[in-house]
């Protein structure tokens, strides 16, 4: 359990601050909702006095970008403000103090600046796209054209949440396996090290000839102890190499085409972008975004250049007369269930909702295959695991079985 020190407003308007227990900055925020006070700065206390906010190591990394857990907090703080008819220049000034992050900090009060300017808030928003991507900024658009700039943030609040719960179910799943491989990697490299070049020595004082797996086993352990070194700059060079090529557009697109299709994954990294696809589709059809314009925001938002491009080929058959039915099916990325679930929508005019419904539909087929995911990989594992233990049998104990033969039948 962490403390809180924060900052906020009462229902009267009242800045009030203090300090409150919980398990992260989420839950902080819920307590303070639910006490009648709107947070405008929450940040952990650490031993010394210091707090969470007082290092920018972490924005440096970052090159400027703020986490999906700020970027709630954001929404969920404006969200408040716009409810209780606090004008949208105060609210960021009030909060540019409360910010934690520097990168927020900073584009927050660039953002004040240029609504003194006379600048819209969308407009100032989209100056800074590596905070707030274009479907946010769309969003914010159409609140304010509407005047629903509470019920947009609200939206957005949705979606950000569910984005994050995504990624945080993902990485649980993914956490065994990773672990598996790290200590695999750990115990070929003590193994390299230090268990192979001692039955080395011993062999080679023996004189006697070695089986194959023995000379393989040496062979290799020989050349981790002497080329450690080139080992490691070719491993530097290579993952420098896939990172340019990854910055490349051809080399992103070939890597996003790939990735989709690795086994046992891929399948999950797909249904994931289409249940974001379906949900930001539906939101901003919800937002009253027109299909085309909606069709080219959520292309940017689902973070794949490959199912990107299918997207916007959807957006381009509605374009040229199509129906979004016959557009999905020529796209290929859906199953004939969701295809059904579409044409459902747009014979009844509820496109939206059942946008919603197959956005669901893919998440609880994600949560299965990440429920099942451990127990597809473990035989994988396990079999890498017998792979090593049989070579490592056959490589250090046949030569002693077959020395002690020898010293037996003396």
């Amino acid at each position: 359990m962490a403390s809180f020190n924060y900052t906020g407003r009462n229902a009267n308007g009242s800045q009030v601050k203090g300090s409150t227990d919980a398990a992260n900055i989420d839950v902080a925020a819920e307590k303070l909702f639910k006490k009648g006070i709107t947070p405008i700065s929450i940040v952990e206390v650490k031993l010394g006095g210091k707090s969470a906010g007082s290092v920018d190591v972490f924005e440096l990394l970052n090159n400027g970008r703020v986490s999906l857990e700020e970027l709630i907090v954001f929404c969920r703080q404006m969200y408040a403000l716009m409810r209780s008819g606090v004008p949208i220049l105060r609210s960021i000034n009030g909060m540019v103090e409360s910010a934690n992050s520097t990168s927020l900090k900073k584009a927050l009060t660039d953002i004040g600046k240029q609504l003194e300017g006379g600048y819209t808030f969308s407009s100032a928003l989209n100056n800074h796209p590596k905070i707030f991507d274009h479907l946010f900024v769309s969003l914010v658009h159409v609140g304010e054209n509407t005047g629903q700039l509470d019920q947009a943030f609200f939206k957005l609040i949705t979606y950000l949440e569910r984005e994050l719960d995504t990624r945080k179910r993902i990485k649980a799943a993914l956490r065994y396996p990773s672990m598996v491989l790290i200590a695999l990697s750990a115990a070929m490299v003590i193994l390299n090290i230090f268990v192979i070049p001692t039955f080395a020595n011993m062999f080679s004082r023996l004189g006697s000839e070695l089986p194959p797996t023995t000379q393989f086993l040496i062979a290799s352990s020989n050349l981790f102890i002497n080329y450690w070194h080139m080992m490691l700059l070719g491993i530097i060079f290579t993952i420098f190499m896939i990172r340019q090529s990854l910055k490349t557009k051809k080399g992103r697109y070939q890597w996003d085409r790939r990735k989709i299709k690795i086994p046992i994954i891929g399948s999950i990294i797909e249904r994931s972008i289409l249940a974001r696809f379906s949900h930001s589709f539906a939101i901003v059809l919800k937002a009253g975004v027109p299909m085309t314009t909606g069709l080219t925001l959520v292309a940017e938002a689902v973070d794949n250049s490959y199912m990107q491009e299918k997207i916007s080929a959807m957006r381009l058959g509605i374009e040229s007369g199509d129906s979004l039915l016959r557009s999905a099916v020529a796209s290929t990325l859906f199953t004939p269930l969701v295809l059904q679930m579409v044409a459902v929508g747009e014979e009844t005019g509820r496109v939206d909702e059942l946008l919603t419904e197959v956005g669901d539909y893919y998440e609880r087929e994600v949560d299965y295959d990440l429920a099942t995911l451990t127990a597809r990989i473990e035989p994988l594992l396990l079999v890498v695991v017998a792979v090593m233990v049989l070579v490592l049998a056959l490589g250090i104990f046949t030569p002693m079985w077959d020395m002690a033969s020898a010293m037996q039948g003396k």
